[in-house]
């Protein structure tokens, strides 16, 4: 999507003496072109030289598809790694000219350009990074499969931020939504001795910090920036002082959650690398499938979803035509608020066994990411969470297998990545026009 200047190419249309000709005018456009993505993919593709390329070890990787209980036997994946690496970094080349080009004809480059570099350069990445380690063999489904189990919490918290900015509000409170699921779901839990009860418990937490970024920013107009930060911080403080002071000298009796069992579909759990992803989930990863679905159909296909993208977008003119645009953003907030409550209840129902401090480690924010990556659309915020997901499964992949990247390093890829992507592969992407500000029914 480009970005244009339009002026009129005339005389004000209000003076009536130039009205003809400044409607026969045809308006001139400006393209602005932005070269930042480019200018990443430019610098990714020399990484890719120097590392992938020049300094691969001259072994292979050997990845193993499916397992002898699989209903379909697939050979192992084997990839030499020089022969790759130079792959690799020709396709990166090709899809940094392409991409170039594309900001001088239509001054952006395409998602699915950015979409396609960035698993070039993943692949890239792990083939050079397991041929160095000497690994015999990587488990590649099982690596896909944990990456999108730790996406999961990822993927709640961006359909929230999606559903509040498409409504016009800046979601920054993810990550204090997420941390007040988690926190309530453990000692509802504990408490009841019910999965339910905690899963309900992180609906209601999330919804009630969602509660008060609705009030003050919707209803008192308060930078929706700053309610975000400030809830982020008091929910995480907040948290932390009951964990010290109530959970931590009794965590039998309040911080020892059940869990959710993972529900296997017999029969379909068994295909190769589909399987143990689609078929082999908890019941909150088969939700997330499901919402990510509804949302999406909801938001592009119905007439509510039409209506809340036109109170991102213009909430004067929603408003003109009988749209209540107050509700639809209280609505929004709330109804984003407990989705992100799901997401943290998967952190102590599903894969923690208890609730510790600040456990969710800022992946409010990597979700946050992952919706201005995905460009404000279900789909594409789920497969950026997958992204996420994948960069921080193979922080601990990689340290099991002793690669010789430094461990520091690998403690903040999943980092590193929000930053390049949000900085560099995304580019110049335009949110709804007006999120972030406040509506004053005039």
């Amino acid at each position: 999507m480009s970005t244009t200047v339009t002026s009129p190419g005339g005389p004000s249309p209000a003076d009536p003496a130039d009205r003809a000709v400044s409607t026969a005018a045809a308006p001139t456009t400006d393209v602005v072109r932005h070269w930042t993505t480019p200018i990443a993919f430019a610098v990714l593709t020399v990484v890719s030289l120097v590392v992938f390329a020049l300094n691969a070890s001259g072994s292979s990787a050997t990845f193993r598809i499916s397992t002898d209980a699989d209903a379909v036997r697939i050979p192992d994946l084997v990839a030499p790694t020089v022969p790759l690496g130079w792959t690799v970094t020709v396709l990166l080349a090709a899809l940094t000219v392409w991409g170039a080009l594309q900001v001088r004809r239509s001054g952006t480059v395409a998602g699915w350009v950015s979409a396609v570099f960035a698993a070039l350069f993943v692949m890239g990445f792990l083939v050079w990074v397991v041929g160095a380690a000497n690994t015999t063999t990587v488990f590649l489904t099982g690596l896909i499969a944990g990456s999108v189990t730790l996406a999961i919490p990822l993927i709640f918290g961006s359909m929230a931020g999606v559903l509040s900015e498409r409504a016009g509000v800046v979601n920054i409170a993810i990550e204090g939504q997420l941390l007040a699921g988690a926190f309530t779901a453990a000692v509802t839990g504990s408490v009841t001795g019910s999965v339910w009860a905690g899963l309900v418990a992180a609906v209601v937490a999330g919804v009630l910090v969602s509660v008060l970024l609705a009030v003050f920013s919707i209803r008192y107009l308060v930078n929706q920036i700053i309610v975000g930060v400030v809830l982020n911080v008091l929910v995480a403080g907040l948290t932390s002082f009951l964990f010290s002071t109530v959970l931590a000298s009794n965590s039998s009796a309040l911080n020892s959650p059940p869990h959710f069992p993972s529900l296997r579909i017999p029969g379909l759990a068994d295909i190769p690398i589909l399987g143990p992803i689609l078929f082999d989930q908890t019941l909150l990863g088969y939700g997330m499938y499901l919402i990510v679905i509804a949302l999406y159909i909801g938001l592009f296909h119905t007439r509510w979803g039409l209506r809340v993208r036109a109170v991102g977008e213009h909430p004067q003119a929603a408003d003109t035509v009988g749209i209540n645009v107050i509700r639809t953003r209280y609505v929004n907030v709330l109804l984003g608020g407990a989705i992100a409550g799901l997401g943290g209840a998967f952190f102590t129902l599903v894969s923690a066994s208890s609730f510790s401090k600040e456990m969710t480690a800022g992946q409010g924010f990597i979700a946050l990411a992952a919706v201005i990556f995905g460009r404000w659309n279900p789909l594409g915020a789920f497969f950026a969470a997958l992204l996420f997901g994948f960069t921080t499964n193979m922080q601990y992949v990689l340290a099991i297998l002793g690669t010789p990247v430094p461990s520091q390093f690998m403690a903040m890829l999943p980092y590193l990545v929000t930053v390049l992507v949000v900085a560099g592969l995304v580019g110049r992407s335009r949110g709804p026009a007006a999120a972030g500000s406040p509506y004053v029914k005039e």
